[in-house]
């Protein structure tokens, strides 16, 4: 792995990527920066020496990662992160994309850099683009239309068009639906986050991915963040980390 010295790491979520940079840091690598959007990823490789890799999370507040490679060449290898959704993965094997599974686990990453380490004689920033423009096309023409659901003993479909919003409650997931009904769901709220459209939904936190047709009213909040009215909501705690506000407004403005 002498190789890799230096890596940069794209996720949104705090808390991934403090563990992520403890994973690497135990590897002997440098974390040179973490970066939580598109927008921000574009900005600091366009303004940075390239790192000798780049470590990212697909799924961002304003976007795909792979939308990086739609704004400048990057000029080191990567390997994404994404929650497990067998479509995506499929999408990676086709095009020969590196990918870690959510939650990451050290021995994965390990083996991961090791594979990895020698990218830099062979790398070639043409070819990755490629390669990520077809799964991103793959990904993106094929959103979950409906969430098959358990009711009692009975199955029920339920279409994404009912689907008011998404959260967690206690390491389970939930639906909100349009008829004020919850739903529990046999995923995680990051395996979620891939599944449906990122134009219509919006990981405002840990808790809840929001329908914007769901967001009743917005209101200022304390430490720059902002507090959403969503219906059949009752409680107050849908709240947009201040982390995540511009790209919340930004989300919000297209």
């Amino acid at each position: 792995m002498s190789l890799i010295h230096s890596v940069v790491i794209v996720e949104d979520e705090k808390h991934a990527a403090l563990n992520l940079q403890r994973m690497l840091e135990a590897e002997g690598l440098n974390v040179l920066a973490h970066l939580d959007s598109v927008k921000n990823s574009a900005k600091w490789l366009a303004n940075n020496p390239c790192p000798d890799l780049l470590i990212m999370d697909i799924q961002l507040g304003d976007g795909l990662s792979f939308e990086v490679f739609d704004i400048l060449d990057v000029a080191c290898p990567v390997i994404f992160i994404t929650a497990f959704d067998q479509y995506a993965i499929e999408a990676f094997k086709v095009n020969s994309i590196a990918y870690l599974l959510k939650p990451v686990q050290p021995k994965e990453l390990s083996d991961a850099l090791q594979k990895y380490a020698q990218m830099h004689s062979v790398f070639n920033s043409k070819k990755v683009k490629e390669q990520v423009n077809e799964a991103k096309k793959m990904l993106q023409t094929d959103y979950k239309s409906r969430f098959v659901i358990k009711v009692g003993a009975h199955l029920k479909s339920v279409s994404i068009s009912e689907v008011l919003y998404f959260y967690s409650e206690d390491k389970v997931t939930f639906i909100k639906t349009t008829d004020a009904r919850s739903y529990v769901i046999d995923y995680t709220l990051e395996q979620v986050q891939s599944m449906v459209d990122p134009q219509i939904f919006f990981r405002i936190g840990r808790k809840y991915l929001v329908k914007i047709d769901a967001i009743e009213d917005i209101v200022s909040y304390t430490n720059s963040r902002l507090l959403l009215q969503l219906t059949h909501l009752k409680v107050r705690d849908a709240i947009v980390s201040r982390e995540k506000v511009n790209d919340f407004k930004q989300w919000l403005d297209k």
